[in-house]
């Protein structure tokens, strides 16, 4: 009964944690403006963090390294401490292969995130286009819809390239991670 207790509060806390510092990185790579309530959210939850490894991580490629190296390492603790609560035996702790766990969850993480903010943009299109929200969507999926939009055409002014591209996240999530997942489950 404790492993259980364990294992959801590794679910509400470190994960979503990983999630968010993945989406901080994201953040700065696709430039998505972060002077509004949501990127000072993440600012907040994650400065004290990040500003600390930044004194010691640099910048590569105007990519935010700090948070993706946090992110990687909270999904490394994440990962073994859910390994330790299931009861994993370890005769030999797996560190090859709970790294390229960790590697897989994060680009995981990342095609939620994409999707996420797909629906997102697509609600707020249809609810509310002039929310604050909105242009941070947008910012989140302008590159990966353009070359969509350029193979799937309007439709009587409605856009089905965000639908397109969800099929298309499932389809990755589906097929290429899921064959990297059960490559990485035979190194644990």
């Amino acid at each position: 009964m404790l492993n259980q207790a364990v294992l959801f509060l590794l679910d509400v806390l470190v994960q979503p944690f990983a999630a968010l510092l993945l989406l901080r990185f994201h953040a700065v790579w696709l430039r998505v403006p972060m002077r509004n309530a949501i990127g000072e959210f993440v600012m907040a939850l994650s400065d004290f963090a990040v500003l600390r490894v930044r004194r010691y991580v640099p910048a590569i490629m105007g990519l935010d390294t700090a948070s993706l190296l946090l992110a990687f390492v909270v999904e490394c603790l994440y990962l073994a401490m859910q390994l330790w609560g299931q009861g994993y035996p370890y005769t030999v702790f797996p560190l090859p292969g709970l790294l390229a766990w960790a590697l897989v969850k994060l680009l995981v993480l990342s095609i939620y995130l994409l999707m996420m903010m797909l629906f997102v943009q697509a609600v707020l299109s249809w609810v509310n286009p002039h929310s604050p929200l909105a242009p941070v969507a947008a910012s989140f999926t302008q590159r990966f819809l353009q070359p969509v939009r350029r193979i799937v055409p309007m439709v009587g002014n409605i856009d089905f390239s965000v639908l397109a591209l969800l099929i298309i996240c499932q389809l990755v999530l589906i097929v290429p991670v899921g064959w990297l997942e059960h490559l990485v489950s035979r190194m644990l």
